[in-house]
């Protein structure tokens, strides 16, 4: 395929170098004189293990070439892969002067070309990116017979060029199915499972891998200066820890929902924070959990309040399915503000026996709801009864019973995803 690369940097170089080692025809375009001869006289424009052995290939085999005239390299390309700087500016947010300069440009040019043209973005964009540049490209070339697609890159500084033929996956995403066509063909040689997603999405996982690994980073050392401190080795507690890949390293407990609870997850994390604290450690990250926990339950405090409805119904008050544990459920915790609100609550859990529930459990749920006897209803009809919002805060067999009696004027509030691809009125989830 021929292909046009905007922007020599880093992405753009590494990607240059692969897809011409990969059979295609590459037109490296950039407005840096410095970075074109580089390219042209077989040299990477970056410090990176085999750049250059690959721009070398490319060169000697006519399959890479570099120029500073973007209308030449889009006039002999069929894609045009946008790999430009993105920098934060000073509020935080990413510069996207580059982004739209190029859509402008390739815009320009793309007037007088009659066949469909793709323009995927590499670079690392702010969400709503595709549209604008979709809408800069069809404002300059006058006509719509193009097609852009987010394609994110994962190239790490070190191990790039493996990552460009070994990523975790290749994600694409875009409004034209004919770009994605074009763009898996591209990508069929590439070792990886490829994943078409919403635009949005596409834009945004980048943040989320970046910030998460940023995250794991700082948990890692959180944890190094406590056992350090404790005389423990930091380096066989965390291999102890990653050998976990039931829970710790696997897709448990990622998944976007209601906050944490129970007996053991708030009791230990303020427990390692407390021992941190004891020894004058700082550890902002550990101390944050909690605090961003407690910002979910008032986030859906608030979902439920905007609706200026009075009779509210939850759908669980345990901690998680499947248990009578009450201990710290954020159920209750929200439960009691509402109350103290002066809402009316209803509450219908399958596994809550008042009469079995017994120690520090029930001493819990007497602290936090002293009259939760006259909140408890024994039977779907009784709980129904008069609800204007709906809180479903567990997961149960028993909620296709409970959907087939509801009245369809009831607001339903979906804490757990409980309910998979909802079209009832008047549905809303926490996360989604």
């Amino acid at each position: 395929m021929n292909i046009s690369v905007f922007g020599l940097g880093y992405v753009g170089c590494v990607s240059a170098g692969c897809l011409a080692k990969l059979g295609n025809n590459v037109i490296g375009v950039d407005v840096i004189e410095e970075k074109v001869d580089l390219i042209n006289n077989g040299k990477g424009t970056v410090v990176e293990n085999g750049i250059d052995e690959l721009i070398v290939f490319g060169i000697d085999n006519g399959t890479i070439k570099a120029t500073l005239e973007a209308g030449y390299a889009l006039n002999n390309s069929e894609i045009a892969i946008i790999a430009v700087g993105t920098p934060n500016n000073e509020a935080g947010q990413l510069n996207m002067d580059m982004i739209y300069a190029t859509a402008k440009e390739i815009g320009k040019n793309l007037k007088n070309k009659n066949d469909f043209f793709t323009i995927a973005i590499r670079s690392t964009v702010m969400p709503g990116t595709n549209q604008k540049v979709r809408e800069i490209i069809s404002k300059e070339a006058g006509h719509e017979n193009f097609g852009v697609v987010s394609n994110p890159e994962f190239l790490r500084e070190g191990s790039a060029i493996e990552d460009f033929f070994n990523p975790p996956y290749t994600v694409l995403a875009s409004e034209s199915e004919l770009a994605l066509k074009k763009m898996k063909n591209l990508y069929k040689q590439i070792n990886s499972t490829l994943l078409v997603v919403d635009v949005i999405n596409a834009e945004l996982i980048k943040f989320v891998n970046n910030s998460f690994h940023a995250l794991k980073v700082g948990f890692a050392n959180e944890i190094g200066r406590i056992s350090k401190h404790l005389g423990a080795d930091s380096r066989q507690l965390m291999e102890l820890f990653v050998s976990d890949k039931l829970l710790n390293i696997s897709p448990y407990y990622f998944k976007p929902g209601f906050a944490y609870g129970g007996s053991c997850l708030p009791k230990d994390l303020k427990a390692l924070n407390t021992i941190s604290h004891d020894n004058y450690l700082v550890t902002p990250i550990l101390n944050s959990v909690s605090v961003s926990n407690k910002a979910h339950i008032e986030h859906a405090y608030e979902l439920i309040h905007k609706y200026n409805k009075r009779s509210i119904g939850f759908f669980g008050i345990s901690f998680k399915p499947g248990t009578d544990d009450l201990r710290f459920s954020p159920s209750i915790e929200l439960v009691e503000r509402l109350l103290g609100k002066g809402f009316f609550i209803k509450v219908f859990d399958e596994n809550v026996n008042l009469s079995r529930i017994m120690g520090k459990n029930k001493d819990y749920l007497y602290s936090k709801l002293p009259h939760v006897s006259e909140l408890l209803c024994n039977s779907i009809e009784d709980f129904i009864d008069t609800l204007e919002i709906l809180v479903i805060s567990t997961k149960s067999t028993k909620l296709e019973e409970l959907f087939s009696k509801l009245n369809h004027s009831i607001i339903i509030i979906d804490l757990v995803d409980a309910v998979k691809n909802s079209s009832k009125q008047n549905y809303t989830g926490i996360c989604w």
